[in-house]
């Protein structure tokens, strides 16, 4: 064996091709895509792992969220195409039946082991940041520990609001669960799409998000757990961590926690 295969079956070891199953374009920009699942992939709602495409001699890697349910023999992601991007100009390419690879590995924070126990999990997603929030919501422990689970996705625009159909019918698939879903769409820039408007840091901070999930922010049972741009994070993570929220410090779990690969 050369030392050109040797390196190769290294690298091969920490990846896996998968092929392509389906693609949906939300817009000509927001995509999802199911692929293929590794059999000895393993991750917890919540995670992150990376995607690389391209030449073998000159991959190009990127992290995404995993938005398809633990236990799924198949994985789902979600992307916004960057104009010029080098994973976007190939991600554009990509059609059933095509391959990709597969980090063996997952990663991140943002998991609900990560918080301490409580009543009501606030899921607060802009973008694509829906995600993880997906994954999470497929999982029926969630449904089990918890009694309100509400999920905010803010978008621009309402063609943006991916996967609103099957949120809406998750309930159906955990009918003995204790837990309740409040779906809160969040559409900033077409007039009259939504009931709320205005940005997510805006709508707490003057408490018509509350008032939509017809359930206040406390410290003894509210968690919180937010996926989205970087400015939606700086803001919430200062706002909450005025009112006392705090995230996880040295294995003692907090009430909120943020994704941290963006």
């Amino acid at each position: 064996m050369d030392q050109r295969t040797r390196t190769e079956d290294v690298a091969r070891e920490k990846w896996t091709l998968e092929r392509v199953l389906s693609i949906r374009y939300w817009t000509p920009t927001l995509l999802s895509f199911r692929t293929t699942r590794p059999a000895a992939f393993r991750f917890t709602p919540g995670h992150y792992t990376r995607l690389g495409l391209g030449a073998a001699d000159n991959i190009v890697w990127r992290p995404y969220s995993l938005a398809s349910a633990a236990e799924e023999d198949f994985l789902d992601f979600i992307a916004v195409l960057v104009p010029g991007g080098a994973f976007s100009e190939q991600l554009q390419q990509l059609r059933a039946g095509d391959r990709l690879r597969v980090d063996s590995a997952s990663y991140g924070f943002l998991t609900v082991n990560q918080l301490a126990p409580g009543k009501d999990l606030w899921l607060l997603a802009s973008g694509t940041g829906l995600g993880p929030f997906v994954s999470i919501l497929r999982d029926a422990a969630v449904w089990r520990n918890f009694e309100r689970l509400i999920l905010v996705h803010s978008v621009r625009h309402s063609s943006e609001l991916a996967w609103c159909e099957e949120i809406a019918a998750l309930p159906a698939l955990f009918p003995n669960a204790k837990a309740t879903l409040r779906y809160i769409p969040v559409v900033t820039r077409e007039p009259g799409a939504t009931p709320l408007a205005q940005r997510i840091p805006l709508l707490l901070a003057d408490g018509r998000l509350e008032q939509a999930a017809e359930t206040s922010l406390t410290l003894a049972d509210s968690r919180l757990m937010v996926c989205g741009n970087p400015e939606l994070a700086k803001e919430l993570r200062e706002s909450l961590g005025a009112r006392g929220f705090a995230t996880n410090r040295r294995n003692v779990p907090g009430q909120m926690a943020f994704e941290k690969y963006w």
